[in-house]
């Protein structure tokens, strides 16, 4: 029986993606401990701690596909760590060889390694979204490179922009999203083996040897000192993916609000059924984006939890490192599900550039009266261009006229300037600023990441 949204029938592929749900499953997990404990008998057979002949019967017969799982289960829940049941079935399991399995390691060398082969796996995956998601972004910024819609601040219209900029402002975000995940990779992807107190004590002088030739093994990198309770790695982790799903929450917010039947400028791609709602047929709401947005939520949440888990007790801690076990599996398929429902809705995404520009004039003009201003600021001096076109915006909200007929009533606008040049700066698509050369820049820059 399913308990969560990630394994729910109804939910899970809303709040996960089957991909990333494999990466996180039990037996990727179980596998991924027997892939370090043969990592590491290989490596001690090399260095001579044991015989080759017993690392390479642990190599062939530790199987998941041999274990007692129930009874794994069972013992697990006695012990409070799956390590143990596991080194005493594939002991049994390898014979005369299973002696040296679990030879100078200790529980969470295991676990921790084990979790470094699925965060490896599982940022394969992120990373290849995240390009997904930029790809998108790209086309979107050039297709709509020149679209005039309103910008808005504080939820108000403040001075036109492109919606190919908007676009260019949130590809930037995932362009640096890829640098971080290059950064950070290096940092993380760091295997575990120090022994109980992190010392190698039970190895002798073979113990730095015997770590590096088991990372090696995993193709992970030596770690610098002994992280049993030095965090950073694991928590700057869940944080890159909060930074990744706030980008993608930020985009949705964008989007949802976009949505709405008072702007009406841009919707997710139409699916028959999709986003109905049972007693209002009109009705099309932003389920990518509210799943996103929810999503994001839920990230955030880890990362605080990775945040306070950081904070641990001498060479081995009492609690906090079971929460990482909660909250990093939850992260990724968190992420991955946003990652999936961005990809979707970015790729079909329902642009109507004729109800941005509708928008844009909804002020009938007011939205440029900078623009007014600078333009009258070298014939009247700024203060005083700046009082004319003050006055001229009064009276077109009191009247609910244009801008452009409230400063022909005024007269002293004309008397220096045509009417056409005046009709030119109230156009609002007329003002955008550096809006398609900014787009350009950025589209620039990402291709080079």
């Amino acid at each position: 029986m399913s308990s969560t949204v990630y394994d729910s029938s109804l939910f899970k592929n809303m709040f996960a993606t089957a991909e990333m749900r494999a990466v996180f499953s039990d037996q990727s997990l179980i596998e991924r401990y027997i892939e370090s404990e043969i990592a590491l008998a290989k490596a001690e057979a090399s260095c001579g701690v044991i015989p080759d002949e017993a690392a390479e019967i642990i190599a062939q017969r530790a199987r998941y596909s041999a274990l007692d799982l129930p009874k794994m289960q069972h013992e697990t829940e006695i012990v409070g760590y799956p390590i143990l049941p596991l080194v005493e079935q594939l002991s049994e399991i390898c014979g005369e060889a299973g002696r040296y399995v679990h030879w100078g390691a200790t529980t969470q060398d295991i676990m921790d390694t084990a979790v470094v082969l699925q965060i490896r796996s599982a940022l394969e995956i992120v990373g290849r979204d995240i390009d997904s998601v930029r790809e998108l972004l790209r086309n979107l910024a050039q297709r709509y490179r020149d679209t005039p819609m309103a910008g808005r601040t504080h939820l108000q219209q403040a001075l036109p922009v492109t919606f190919g900029y908007k676009c260019a402002v949130w590809l930037s975000m995932f362009d640096r999203h890829a640098q971080r995940l290059q950064q950070l990779r290096p940092r993380v992807e760091v295997g575990q083996f120090a022994g109980a107190a992190g010392t190698l004590a039970s190895l002798g002088d073979k113990g730095l040897e015997v770590q590096q030739a088991m990372m090696a093994e995993l193709q992970l990198g030596v770690p610098q000192a002994t992280w049993h309770v030095a965090r950073d790695g694991f928590a700057e982790t869940v944080n890159f993916l909060a930074m990744v799903t706030g980008s993608l929450g930020k985009i949705a917010l964008d989007i949802m609000m976009m949505m709405t039947s008072e702007l009406g400028e841009a919707y997710e791609p139409f699916v028959m059924g999709r986003g109905a709602s049972s007693t209002m047929p009109q009705k099309r709401n932003p389920i990518s984006c509210e799943l996103i947005y929810a999503a994001a939520k839920g990230v955030r949440q880890q990362s605080g939890l990775m945040l306070d888990a950081m904070i641990q007790d001498f060479e081995r801690s009492t609690g906090p490192w079971q929460a990482e076990w909660i909250a990093i599996p939850e992260s990724f398929l968190l992420s991955a599900a946003a990652l999936e429902q961005a990809k979707f809705m970015l790729s079909g995404l329902d642009v109507r550039t004729e109800r941005m520009l509708e928008n844009l004039n909804l002020t009938q003009g007011l939205i440029v009266a900078e623009a007014v201003m600078m333009g009258l600021a070298p014939l009247f001096g700024r203060q005083a261009a700046h009082d004319v076109v003050y006055k001229a915006c009064r009276i077109a909200n009191e009247r609910n006229i244009s801008l452009h007929a409230a400063l022909i009533e005024q007269g002293i606008v004309t008397e220096k300037l045509s009417y056409q040049a005046l009709e030119s700066l109230t156009t609002p698509a007329n003002y955008l600023g550096l809006a398609p050369q900014m787009v350009d820049r950025a589209v620039a820059i990402s291709v080079k990441i």
